[in-house]
């Protein structure tokens, strides 16, 4: 209420004080036509006629053009445009009722172009005086603010200054930009003191606390050195969003942020075909398995957006599935999510959900990831990620689904590990049920994603904040990174694309050294790599390649309409021999026979290379 009253004291001030200006405005104009001397009694009656004409015009002209929308602290040049077409209109519109009425007698013509003239003076002068009066005294009373330089003084510099400038939590010291044309000029005040170049000897002489760097379009290249250098000064580092962030309308200029891990991989923005999406989700019956785990969620998330006639979430961890049910009961049409706790593996519940909900298309993201864990556990990587799979797989086919996307990994690829053999085992199985039902059986195959449960970004961040050290399997080690929304955004895309029986490769770029990702991280962190954080090599766990690869060299790679999604040949297997080793390989996980369970995988999988341990 209070805040209230204040706004609108606030705007009939400034509408008095507009007022005010045009009785000004019409004695000035007078003043000047006759050099402050004494006025002509007839035109004195001229003076008085204009002012009673024009009082109630330029009060309507005021509220209609909108000057009482702004607001005195942040007068800018929309402002000052609006106060030009209020007074030049309300002018017009004064002299015409004038010279129907007395022929504009007694009027110097002269005094018809004083008047406004006058008026856009007092009008615009005192917004401009009274904001260049408050920031004067907020540049004043932060002194003890941080001192703060700006990197890049083009259009998002020159907005992220003026936004700055509104507080007194920065005290902006001055700007650097590569552009040699813009070295010694001000911006908002703020003088541009040189190059990027320059950054170092700036920051030592200007004691910058802070470095905001307001340049949405640099690349991963440029980021990743100014990140070193800031560390390697103990300089805070902060961002504007990305250009992408901005154009997708996520975040603007003024909301600064750390720089994140996925700004340093220089990956492209990726355009998607999301009314084809649209088209293929909504009004659907649709049932994401894993719903909870990190892949699982973001699908639901973005399925949402598309309005499918009911969303399915089956998960089998009851918090994971707890929290994002309750975060799409934020979002506007919540009430067509069905939250539901299930294990792919229970073969009566799986039944039930798929006879009472008879989704038309089904999101496999049920696996058990982690190669160490599902390497010391291999029976339970096989029950889920083959067994359940092939299971809800089946169930697909029975009760008519129209499409089956199964989500795969780049370790299926010449396998080394139990995890990535059970996820190649699952999508031999779904490409060769294609044929022997109606359902659509597409894969998506790709390498990690930035933050999921169980990589190495948490771990890491984690590690950082406990003082180190960062524990590297080997210096050598690369692996593919791509950010979860994209891979799912990427997902959606290629489940569009597929007739049944494909694999679709993720573009994912090219490989991230994991060592040069430990160091990034501890730089993001405002630390020293090797200085402040150790970083230590514990070699390669069971299982664990150096690098990843996206296809099997027996898979003939092809492009498709999508420069990021490319497609795999398939390779046909014996329907006979499958069946036959899946009997076998559920009597084995029954008794735990782990000998039994990788010759049998290794069977179905030859490329897989296990290690040898576990043969024993």
């Amino acid at each position: 209420m209070n805040e209230l009253l204040y706004v609108w004291k606030s705007r009939w001030f400034a509408f008095t004080h507009d007022m005010t200006w045009v009785g000004l405005a019409v004695y000035l104009a007078f003043a000047f036509r006759f050099d402050f001397g004494q006025i002509p009694t007839h035109h004195v009656l001229g003076a008085w006629k204009l002012f009673y004409i024009s009082l109630p015009v330029q009060m309507f002209t005021y509220w209609f053009f909108g000057l009482y929308r702004g607001i005195w602290r942040f007068a800018s040049l929309p402002d000052l445009q609006r106060i030009m077409r209020a007074i030049v209109v309300g002018a017009l519109v004064t002299y015409f009722i004038l010279f129907i009425w007395i022929r504009l007698d007694g009027i110097p013509r002269s005094t018809l172009v004083l008047y406004p003239m006058i008026l856009i003076g007092g009008l615009a002068g005192a917004r401009l005086l009274y904001r260049w009066f408050k920031d004067r005294r907020l540049q004043l009373s932060a002194q003890d603010s941080q001192r703060v330089l700006i990197l890049g003084a083009g259009k998002a510099g020159e907005l992220l200054v003026r936004d700055v400038l509104q507080n007194d939590t920065y005290l902006p010291v001055g700007f650097l930009d590569d552009n040699r044309k813009k070295k010694g000029m001000d911006i908002h005040g703020i003088r541009v003191l040189g190059s990027l170049s320059h950054l170092i000897e700036v920051v030592a002489d200007l004691e910058i606390q802070e470095i905001l760097i307001a340049m949405p379009s640099a690349s991963s290249a440029v980021l990743k050195s100014l990140v070193k250098q800031c560390a390697d000064m103990h300089v805070i580092c902060r961002t504007v969003p990305s250009m992408q962030e901005i154009e997708e309308q996520t975040s603007a200029i003024g909301d600064l942020r750390s720089i994140k891990l996925e700004d340093l991989l220089g990956r492209a923005p990726i355009a998607l075909d999301n009314k084809r999406v649209c088209e293929f989700v909504r009004g659907k019956r649709i049932m994401v398995t894993g719903a909870g785990g990190s892949i699982g969620s973001e699908l639901c998330r973005q399925l949402m957006t598309f309005e499918p006639a009911q969303l399915i979430l089956l998960d089998h961890a009851e918090f994971n599935l707890y929290q994002i049910d309750q975060e799409l009961k934020k979002m506007n049409n919540y009430k067509v999510s069905q939250a539901i706790l299930g294990d792919i593996r229970d073969i009566e519940r799986m039944e039930w959900v798929y006879s009472s909900y008879k989704p038309q298309i089904v999101f496999n993201a049920a696996a058990y990831k982690h190669v160490p864990l599902v390497e010391a556990n291999p029976a339970e990587g096989i029950k889920t990620n083959v067994l359940g799979t092939s299971q809800i797989a089946n169930f697909a086919g029975k009760y008519h689904c129209e499409h089956f996307i199964q989500v795969s990994t780049d370790k299926a690829v010449n396998p080394t590990n139990v995890m990535g053999a059970t996820k190649r085992m699952a999508e031999i199985y779904c490409q060769n049920l294609n044929s022997r039902c109606d359902t659509a059986f597409i894969t998506t195959r790709f390498g990690n994603v930035l933050g999921s449960a169980g990589s190495v970004v948490p771990l890491f961040k984690q590690q950082i904040e406990d003082g180190g050290p960062v524990t590297v399997t080997h210096k050598d080690i690369t692996r593919y990174f791509m950010t979860i929304p994209e891979a799912v955004s990427l997902i959606l895309q290629a489940a569009t694309m597929g007739d049944g029986g494909e694999i679709f490769v993720l573009d994912m770029g090219k490989p991230v050294k994991i060592i040069d990702m430990a160091e990034q991280m501890i730089r993001l962190a405002g630390l020293t790599p090797y200085d402040d954080i150790e970083i230590t090599f514990t070699g390669l766990r069971p299982g664990e390649k150096l690098f990843e690869e996206l296809f099997h060299e027996a898979e003939a790679l092809r492009g498709t309409q999508h420069p990021k999604i490319m497609l795999s040949g398939t390779r046909s297997v014996d329907w006979d021999e499958v069946q036959t080793h899946l009997i076998a390989i559920r009597k084995a996980c029954e008794i735990r026979d782990t000998p039994m369970l990788i010759s049998l995988l290794n069977q179905l999988v030859p490329e897989f290379k296990p290690d040898t341990r576990l043969l024993q």
